[in-house]
């Protein structure tokens, strides 16, 4: 079990001297594994993170060519994603193989959600932050069309959120990408505060305060990071958590809270 983990994870990171790391390494804890003693296996959480990658750049180029083209923006979007995450040259080529073969118009989608179910879908963390990138990788072109929006919903639904739940988080991540904090406290920045946690204006201080805690609990590093999500990604993941914050003392600001 774990040295196949082992030499997969090893020739993703680190070519063919990887595998032979891997094999010995997953042995090792085969070995351990079998003398009953237990242990956390750091190349298990290796192969999450590859999975993760390797299904975000296939989506986002599946949901890029929905609409019929994958547009400059949408290109734009993608290279300026990899600059964030300082992928080295041979990871960029690898994630720009995954986006076009997500590209390609007859291409199923489906093993590869049922590849990152196997390996992520325990973790509502990792699947809730997929649907974050997809979210913000439709909005790239500034337009959210409707051959986007079915697919969106669609592979919400295969992660395991109803047509309510993944609205809800829609209007959450939309406000929090376009919310600044040069906003000027109006009517219109407060409404887009309140959605970017997820609240409204009716719901009371405690509501606002435990919708903002959960918020910022869901895209902690740490966290992250211990459920198997690439540390570059947590990188990116940690600008989202800036908008929240920002949303968050607006409407501190307004309730004197």
């Amino acid at each position: 079990m774990f040295k196949f983990i082992g030499i997969v994870a090893g020739y993703y990171f680190w070519g063919w001297w990887g595998v032979l790391l891997g094999l010995f390494l997953g042995s090792i804890i085969d070995r351990i594994r079998a003398l009953g003693q237990g242990a956390l296996n750091p190349l298990q959480n290796a192969l999450r993170q590859a999975v993760f990658l390797e299904t975000a750049f296939i989506a986002m180029g599946k949901l890029a060519k929905a609409d019929g083209r994958v547009s400059e923006a949408e290109i734009a979007h993608v290279e300026q994603f990899m600059q964030k995450l300082g992928m080295t040259p041979e990871h960029r080529q690898q994630a720009i193989g995954w986006f076009k073969q997500g590209a390609v118009a007859e291409f199923d989608l489906e093993p590869a959600l049922r590849k990152f179910m196997t390996f992520c879908g325990h973790t509502r963390n990792l699947k809730e932050m997929l649907l974050v990138y997809l979210i913000v990788m439709a909005m790239a072109d500034g337009h959210y069309h409707p051959a986007e929006e079915k697919l969106l919903t669609a592979i919400a639904g295969r992660l395991g959120y109803g047509p309510e739940a993944f609205k809800h988080l829609l209007d959450m991540v939309l406000n929090q990408s376009r919310f600044s904090g040069e906003q000027a406290s109006s009517a219109a920045a407060l409404e887009d505060a309140y959605k970017a946690l997820g609240v409204s204006k009716e719901s009371s201080d405690a509501e606002v305060k435990r919708a903002y805690r959960k918020l910022m609990s869901q895209y902690h590093p740490d966290k992250l990071m211990g459920q198997g999500m690439p540390d570059d990604m947590v990188k990116v993941a940690t600008e989202q958590a800036k908008e929240i914050q920002l949303a968050y003392d607006l409407i501190k600001k307004e309730r004197n809270l």
